[in-house]
């Protein structure tokens, strides 16, 4: 005869395949991105790491200017580390730092192992979500830090899809 179960069974997170990341960046596009936008999207990031108590940091840069930034509190300055070296592999890759740790992990290797880069300077690990123009490509990034990587990466992932949901004209 069995008892209550003392521990519940918790589902692990599904990791995403990089088509479903791929997809992602298709998907969360611009049609401009202003000096306004990036404070309202980074406000709305530091709004919702506030509903939910997250110790993140935020971060937004733009074409090598950092148009926003916030540390909440249980943030710490390896936060601000992180969100350097993960903001570098969008700028270097043009896609998320999600996907570029992914897409080495599917080839069966790391990306601190096999790109050759400094893993001081650079880190593919989730968080850091380009910021694509409509007709330009990718113009910056929004990176936040603070959480495991597949949570710091849905974290921008749901922000950008909830701020372009708001505005149909962006």
């Amino acid at each position: 005869m069995s008892g209550p179960e003392l521990t519940p069974k918790v589902r692990p997170e599904l990791t995403p395949s990089i088509e479903e990341l791929e997809a992602q960046e298709r998907r969360l596009v611009f049609r401009r991105f202003t000096h306004d936008d990036a404070w309202a999207l980074g406000s709305l990031l530091v709004g919702m790491a506030r509903d939910r108590q997250a110790p993140v940091a935020v971060d937004i840069h733009r074409a090598g200017q950092q148009l926003f930034h916030a540390a909440l509190p249980g943030s710490t300055p390896d936060n601000d580390a992180w969100i350097q070296r993960k903001r570098r592999v969008v700028e270097r890759y043009g896609a998320s730092s999600y996907l570029v740790g992914a897409r080495f992990r599917a080839k069966g290797t790391t990306f601190e192992e096999s790109s050759r880069l400094d893993p001081d300077v650079y880190a593919a690990h989730g968080g850091s979500f380009p910021l694509t123009v409509e007709g330009v490509g990718v113009i910056g990034a929004v990176t936040v830090s603070g959480l495991p990587q597949l949570q710091d990466h849905r974290f921008v992932v749901e922000a950008l899809e909830e701020f372009l949901g708001l505005d149909r004209d962006r």
